[in-house]
């Protein structure tokens, strides 16, 4: 960050597959905004579902203390931003860093990330502090991007550990002392992690029944059904849609459909028991994500 030289900076996860025109048209985006802060786009998970936590409230200790019992707390705001539906564009709190971006002068004007934090808790801490300095930061909804959560840390304890001890150094940082709810949350956080330690995150793919490749490449195909030892069929976009039920696998060639295309179609064909994996251009494997928090997996051929 110290050294980039561009009037914006994007805060851009390793994770994550971004459009041909992402850049272009978010650029666009935050050039008609008044007060701009930060800007965010819609994040889509590896099945093509919309990740929440694309806009988020503060999470002042009353939130956080919500969201850790899973309670209602009279006016107390969720810890997502549900006042913005995904695909509108609007003010929120809280931008998530898999994808931010931030012209340098607003940044370094608040100091940039703390480094107090870890792992958890750094985007919270930028994102309000740009709202204490008077912009604005604006959730994007009409740009999607893929964001396979869940690769940077496995959902275990540790992690539980890690977001909910950045949540505390937010508000001890920026909200009023407040010892008893402190205490309360430490407690809980010990609680909840021994109770994640004892679950096993691991999930198994179904079997899936038929592979599908959206590509014209029949060395592409020969190749992928050695290696699944299965039968593999070429389809089209238009195709894919008529797939059914089933367990389907769908496979982008990059070569053949544009990023772009592979974003759209993974959020028309969420929720109908299709798995998504993307060949990316010139390359020997593919990538992807079966959950939405779970590991995701990468096979050469």
């Amino acid at each position: 960050m110290a050294i980039a030289k561009g009037e914006y900076i994007c805060i851009l996860n390793p994770d994550t597959v971004v459009a041909e025109d992402t850049f272009s048209n978010i650029l666009s985006s935050s050039k008609k905004l008044f007060h701009m802060g930060m800007v965010g786009p819609r994040l889509i998970d590896g099945t093509g579902s919309f990740l929440p936590e694309s806009k988020r409230n503060v999470p002042s200790p009353l939130t956080s203390f919500r969201r850790l019992f899973g309670i209602k707390l009279g006016k107390v705001k969720n810890y997502y931003a549900d006042h913005i539906s995904e695909t509108d564009i609007g003010d929120v709190d809280i931008l998530v860093g898999a994808f931010i971006l931030v012209k340098k002068t607003v940044y370094e004007s608040v100091s940039g990330f703390d480094e107090d934090y870890f792992m958890y808790g750094e985007d919270i801490d930028l994102s309000y502090k740009i709202k204490r300095k008077g912009l604005e930061n604006y959730y994007i909804g009409s740009i999607p991007v893929i964001h396979y959560k869940g690769e940077s840390t496995d959902r275990n304890a540790e992690y539980i550990k890690r977001f909910y001890g950045a949540m505390r150094l937010f508000y001890r940082k920026h909200f009023k002392s407040n010892w008893f709810l402190d205490t309360i949350v430490s407690v809980g956080i010990r609680l909840t992690s021994i109770v994640q330690s004892f679950k096993n995150y691991h999930k198994e793919k179904e079997i899936t029944e038929s592979y599908y490749l959206v590509s014209d490449n029949e060395e592409i195909r020969e190749r992928l059904i050695n290696v699944l030892q299965k039968e593999v069929q070429f389809t089209s976009l238009e195709s894919a849609r008529d797939l059914g039920y089933s367990n389907n696998e769908l496979i982008f060639d990059n070569d053949f459909v544009s990023f772009g295309e592979i974003i759209e179609e993974m959020q028309q064909l969420k929720n109908l028991n299709i798995t998504f994996k993307i060949i990316p251009k010139g390359c020997d494997f593919m990538l992807g994500s079966d959950f939405s928090d779970g590991k995701g997996e990468v096979i050469t051929f």
